[in-house]
């Protein structure tokens, strides 16, 4: 049986894929003033916005849980942190090729030879927020995005950089990603398939969707960690945790949000491939 209906709460993110100072510190349980010292001691080297405030990825957080770790857990210092760690500066890793997801937007708007407020009523944004996305001012979230997409007659797939070839077999290190407001982020699980969408997910605390989306087809999920709140059509509704498999019929309108303090990470198939 479905769960009582409860109210989920509004996310917020600095940025597709990133994490403020405020929110990291409250992930792990810090203060602000720490993750500054560990940067003042050369233990990481976080990445500047251009209001050069300080963001944080996810590779960042997994470092900075192993420092936190080795500091409560193994009382080491600085110095033993820092040889526990390599014996060398931790710096981010290196970011994926920028995706400029507004421009992308604009031309698949323009192939169809659609205008911005004809385009935006389809999708059911103000004309304005759609501006707003194409000039790289505000980003979409996955329900925007997934009805854009739909609305261009193709899918979020479209924003992977396919690869030409198909391929069966794909290592961890090869996966195609994308980074989505608020806080989530697409792994690539299938490349070439002509009916399976697979991809794994990564969703922040209290991130989400940001609304409901529907499309053709059935979806499938298996929860790896963390938890997940998915809505169906506002009536239904379902608490993911570890070890969970669930689905559902895609025209329902679903919606997700992770109301926990730790990263849901999740494994979601589609088919056909209409997401």
């Amino acid at each position: 049986m479905p769960d009582s209906p409860r109210k989920t709460p509004a996310a917020k993110s600095t940025r597709a894929g990133f994490l403020s100072v405020g929110q990291t510190a409250r992930i792990l349980g810090i203060s602000s003033s720490t993750l500054r010292l560990w940067e003042n001691v050369g233990l990481i080297s976080p990445a500047r916005s251009t209001g050069r405030y300080r963001l944080y990825d996810r590779e960042m957080l997994d470092v900075l849980k192993r420092i936190k770790y080795l500091r409560d857990v193994k009382k080491l210092n600085v110095p033993g942190i820092k040889d526990a760690l390599g014996k060398r500066t931790l710096q981010r890793s290196p970011p994926e090729p920028k995706l400029d997801i507004g421009a992308k937007l604009r031309q698949l708007r323009q192939r169809l030879n659609l205008g911005v407020v004809e385009a935006a009523r389809l999708a059911r944004i103000s004309p304005g927020f759609l501006s707003a996305i194409e000039s790289s001012k505000a980003h979409p979230s996955i329900a925007t995005l997934q009805r854009l997409t739909a609305t261009y007659n193709t899918t979020v797939l479209e924003f992977f950089n396919m690869p030409r070839h198909s391929s069966r077999l794909i290592r961890p290190e090869q996966r195609r990603s994308m980074n989505a407001l608020p806080g989530t982020r697409m792994e690539l699980l299938s490349v070439g398939t002509k009916m399976l969408e697979c991809m794994l997910f990564r969703v922040e605390p209290k991130c989400g969707s940001d609304g409901a989306y529907s499309h053709v087809g059935e979806e499938f999920i298996y929860m790896l960690s963390g938890t997940l709140e998915v809505w169906l059509d506002e009536m239904e509704r379902y608490v993911l945790r570890p070890g969970d498999s669930f689905w559902f019929e895609s025209n329902l309108g679903h919606r997700w949000f992770n109301p926990a303090e730790e990263e849901a990470i999740l494994i979601w198939i589609n088919t056909p491939l209409t997401f």
